[in-house]
């Protein structure tokens, strides 16, 4: 299904009052119109990129927060989404956090993710259920190694993105390197869709290639959107970057590679289009400019977020039939039809377990019964929540295409909900890397086994790559995860949730030995010990095994006094133990044990094989 959208342009600012309505739906809409304004949509980016900042500007131009405030800011409040402490000690973003918002008459659901590699799970499954995003970018580093990262999370789930090239106020600035990165690092399409007016110090505002207009941000936030003709010194390079935009959408979209074979130039209107198209279909990056902290170029980012990435009736959304071999069934993003709903993000709260949902088709409401797929579980709702950060609203309900919280219900990351379990549809599951560091870690006070128990439950629930076991050999509490920051940030939620704390370090190693060459042995045993003695002798020989061998050794008896008793040649190194215990047991029992005072080989043999 493909949604109609007309391009807008947001040039007043606006403080939208978002107070007490039925959040996702005004009642003179209909349900095609609803969707069609819905925009699911994250931001992500290597760390230090600047998302967390650009998400404080939306919030504040949008109308959903009154003041701005920095990341680690001096006036010791922070940025809004990110509401742990830990986040603003040490000015990373550590959880993906949710909001929502509204930009003229689009509802917008927010996400802002993680860039740290340690928490690059909370990307992931964000990315695994919005329909759009924005990928930012440092003007001066380019495309990172988390960009990278990023980039492939977003190709692993088809999201389409737009890029915005933030800091151009930091000296070294260079879009047009930035946009050469996508081009040879990503394998990404992109193409301007903006110039800056100036960079470094002297930037102070966009140029837009569509519009051919050139905007600039008035008032102490940056708030009031101006709007002007482009500067004279501008116009030769923006006319040429405008075509080579032009050029790059005449390669991916049919109707405007039919006007640039008949040399016709498209309207701004045939632009706007074909490239929502062209994104849409994941042929195309347009690439936007400026700088969220200083408050420049974050409107019309705003606008291409609504004008050009999806609506959910624009995304090709698939489940699994579990009853007919997994076979995917295309899923309608109307509230009339069967919930099939994805829980994707756990937060375990003093107060109870909070689920975050994105609905794909059906309505999920307070007081609805539902059932789990994965334990065929029934459970009532008995709450559900918009989240703004940290703060929850409470809803009635959530139609198809939505993003909320559930709260007070017991489950885990990656389950499906519906109202109808004969439907037998089922989300797929999203990737999870594997841990890549290990640590030792017990509390330091015995009476605190108990908290430390709750808090690795509650951790490892919450994380999928956050691992806890007790090691067999060593008894050693093990903790892995992606990497130090993400083992340490646990450690001090320990302390900080629990009171606990807790003694890391290197988990303990036991160090074997093994055969790399062939050795001969003979031994003889003598013993006297009254009477005629004990007296036996074992030759032979031990040699590794050959390589690729799935055998952990093999033995191969040889007696001349003794018809050795049948024994498997391929046991494991536990199980032959027990075996060769067995058999020992059983030959006593049996009354052939060694008499007249001499052992035979094949008990000595067995005795001291390990």
């Amino acid at each position: 299904m493909y949604c109609a959208v007309t391009a807008q342009r947001s040039l007043q600012y606006a403080r939208p009052q978002l107070a007490a309505r039925r959040w996702f739906a005004a009642a003179a809409l209909t349900e095609a119109e609803r969707v069609s304004n819905l925009r699911n949509f994250g931001i992500s980016a290597h760390i230090d990129s600047g998302k967390t900042t650009l998400t404080e500007r939306i919030l504040f131009y949008t109308g959903r927060i009154g003041a701005i405030h920095e990341v680690r800011g001096k006036d010791g409040v922070g940025a809004k989404m990110d509401s742990m402490d830990l986040e603003r000690e040490k000015g990373i973003t550590i959880q993906s956090a949710a909001t929502y918002a509204e930009w003229g008459d689009k509802h917008l659901n927010i996400i802002d993710t993680p860039g740290h590699v340690d928490f690059t799970v909370e990307v992931e499954r964000a990315l695994r259920v919005l329909d759009g995003a924005i990928l930012v970018l440092c003007a001066v580093s380019g495309v990172q190694s988390q960009s990278i990262t990023v980039d492939r999370q977003m190709k692993r789930y088809d999201v389409p993105r737009l890029a915005f090239i933030n800091k151009l106020d930091r000296e070294g600035a260079n879009p047009e390197r930035v946009v050469g990165d996508l081009r040879s690092k990503l394998k990404l399409n992109a193409v301007l869709a903006q110039l800056p007016i100036g960079l470094e110090k002297e930037l102070e505002g966009v140029v837009d290639l569509v519009e051919m207009k050139a905007y600039y941000f008035d008032g102490d936030s940056g708030e009031r959107l101006r709007t002007e003709e482009v500067p004279a010194d501008m116009l030769e390079r923006a006319t040429t970057a405008r075509e080579e935009l032009v050029d790059a959408l005449a390669d991916v979209d049919e109707e405007i590679g039919e006007l640039f074979l008949m040399e016709e130039v498209p309207t701004t209107e045939q632009v706007h289009a074909a490239i929502r198209r062209a994104t849409i279909a994941l042929e195309l990056v347009p690439v936007f400019v400026g700088s969220a902290f200083k408050n420049k170029g974050v409107q019309p980012l705003m606008d291409a977020v609504v004008n050009y990435l999806p609506a959910p009736c624009d995304r090709n959304i698939t489940a699994l039939d579990t009853k007919n071999d997994e076979v995917p069934v295309a899923l309608v993003p109307e509230s009339d039809k069967p919930l099939v709903a994805l829980a994707f993000k756990l937060e375990e709260g003093r107060y109870g377990q909070l689920t975050y949902m994105r609905v794909y088709q059906g309505e999920l409401t307070r007081g609805k019964t539902v059932h789990n797929l994965t334990d065929r579980k029934k459970i009532k709702v008995p709450r559900l929540a918009r989240m703004h950060s940290a703060e929850m609203e409470d809803v009635e309900a959530a139609g198809a295409g939505e993003i909320v919280a559930m709260f007070g219900v017991d489950c885990r990351s990656g389950d499906t909900f519906t109202d109808d379990p004969a439907l037998g549809l089922a989300m797929s599951s999203m990737f999870v890397p594997e841990p890549v560091m290990s640590l030792s870690c017990i509390p330091k006070a015995s009476k605190d086994s108990g908290n430390f128990t709750k808090a690795l439950t509650r951790f490892g629930k919450e994380d999928p790559t956050f691992r806890y076991h007790v090691d067999s050999e060593s008894k050693q509490t093990i903790i892995a995860g992606m990497g130090e920051l993400h083992l340490e940030v646990y450690v001090e939620r320990m302390l900080r949730e629990y009171e606990l704390e807790v003694t890391t370090g290197p988990p303990q190693v036991n160090y074997r030995e093994t055969i790399r060459a062939r050795a001969d042995f003979d031994y003889l045993h003598r013993k006297q010990t009254g009477g005629s003695g004990q007296y036996g002798k074992i030759s032979g020989f031990i040699e590794p095994l050959e390589e690729g061998s799935d055998k952990d050794f093999e033995v191969r008896p040889r007696t001349q006094d003794f018809s050795f008793p049948s024994l498997s040649l391929s046991l494991s190194l536990s199980s032959f133990r027990l075996q060769r215990l067995q058999l020992l047991s059983s030959l006593t029992t049996r009354n052939r044990s060694p008499r007249d005072g001499v052992i035979p080989a094949w008990w000595i043999m067995l005795s001291m094989l390990p």
